[in-house]
């Protein structure tokens, strides 16, 4: 992608987390400009503004308060001005039933939140090689 950076945003309650994904991508040798939003409610406000610049990659947690991850998901893909923005869903549920309704949703991806570290950093740059 012609040497801009990539626009990549989360929106995670849990501030550790935030500051991991921040910590990771600085580290990253892909060109990345990362934003984080504490709650999804944070997150479409900021996309719906009329200037707002789309990401080209989403991570939306699933359980956050005000709004949580599956219904900014299912916003997202009602909106068409949104509706194109590639998502996933990263989140420490590994239920069955959250990955299907997630991509029922029409969620890109799931992500289960590894514990470690190095395999964080991992997933998270193969997540960003894929777009």
């Amino acid at each position: 992608m012609e040497n801009k950076p990539l626009l990549i945003l989360l929106a995670d309650d849990d501030e550790a987390d935030r500051l991991l994904f921040l910590e990771i991508f600085s580290g990253l040798r892909i060109k990345t400009i990362v934003e984080t939003f504490k709650n999804g409610m944070e997150l479409m406000q900021s996309l719906n503004k009329k200037d707002a610049l789309l990401p080209h990659l989403l991570f939306l947690d699933l359980n956050m308060p005000l709004k949580g991850g599956m219904q900014c998901l299912k916003e997202i893909r009602s909106s068409e001005k949104l509706k194109s923005i590639s998502v996933t869903i990263y989140s420490t549920s590994n239920n069955q039933k959250d990955m299907d309704e997630s991509i029922f949703n029409g969620a890109n991806t799931y992500i289960t939140k590894p514990s470690n570290f190095n395999t964080l950093k991992q997933v998270l740059e193969t997540a960003v090689n894929s777009i």
